[in-house]
């Protein structure tokens, strides 16, 4: 398997010091709480997605004709690997290529969500690569908030003032992992905050069966620049609390300690 990846990626278009339209990464939750079936679903459904007919289209479709794209996993603070590191794809054949990195690799759960040390990450992953995106977008997928790590807020706003958009893709379907360690609102946790940017957006996930559907959806969006129509907010007019993660996770972890 190792011996297919590093193939794979010896095959794939290396970047040069060069303009693409856009510098999408593609920052995927495979912490604890995701379970086998679903990490495979959404190793199928990015890979998938990045075949379509539409993404193609989006991609060859642009000013330049070209987008930067790098894949990375992510659980808790400092728990990142990046499974397709940038990788220019200006064509169905470069796009099958990356697919199939992603379809081909597959490590085990790591714990708790960090969606702040994945931002702080994907920040720096963006600005070492060799290449010069006219947008740059960090695409993250989760199904928690964050509890682990720098509270989310001050990572977004870092990505922000460097004029980074985030958009967000919140897996809200339901389990007994979900029940205890994640929230009922987790679109309204995105907009309030996660996402940062001109035009960013939030796409939830309610049944996994929609999962492929909202990737490629969602990357369509990203790479040609596009909004999806407004959605109402689902919250009140009242401050978002957006350090209930890790309110949660002291909670749990409190009654896990006190328990006989």
């Amino acid at each position: 398997m190792r011996a297919l990846i590093a193939l794979l990626l010896c095959l794939a278009l290396p970047l040069r010091a060069e303009e693409v339209d856009v510098k999408l990464l593609l920052a995927v939750d495979v912490s604890r709480s995701m379970q086998f079936h679903e990490l495979e679903i959404q190793r199928r459904g990015y890979a998938e997605a990045l075949q379509s007919p539409e993404v193609i289209a989006a991609i060859t479709g642009g000013m330049i004709g070209t987008i930067a794209l790098s894949y990375v996993e992510w659980a808790g603070a400092g728990s990142h690997r990046v499974v397709v590191p940038w990788t220019r794809i200006a064509s169905a054949e470069d796009a099958a290529r990356v697919a199939e990195i992603i379809h081909a690799n597959f490590e085990t759960t790591l714990r708790q969500t960090s969606i702040s040390s994945v931002l702080d990450f994907s920040i720096s992953h963006l600005e070492n690569s060799d290449c010069k995106g006219l947008r740059r977008v960090i695409d993250v997928s989760g199904d928690g908030p964050n509890n682990d790590g720098p509270p989310v807020t001050a990572a977004r706003d870092r990505a922000l003032a460097r004029g980074i958009i985030i958009n967000g893709l919140p897996l809200m379907t339901r389990d007994a992992m979900s029940d205890r360690w994640g929230i009922p609102d987790l679109d309204a946790y995105y907009r309030n905050c996660v996402i940062a940017g001109p035009g960013a957006f939030v796409i939830p996930v309610l049944d996994w069966q929609e999962f492929a559907h909202a990737v490629r959806r969602k990357l369509v969006l990203e790479i040609a620049g596009l909004t999806p129509p407004a959605t109402p907010r689902v919250i009140p007019v009242a401050a978002y609390d957006c350090l209930i993660g890790e309110k949660i996770w002291h909670r749990n972890m409190q009654r896990y300690w006190l328990e006989p």
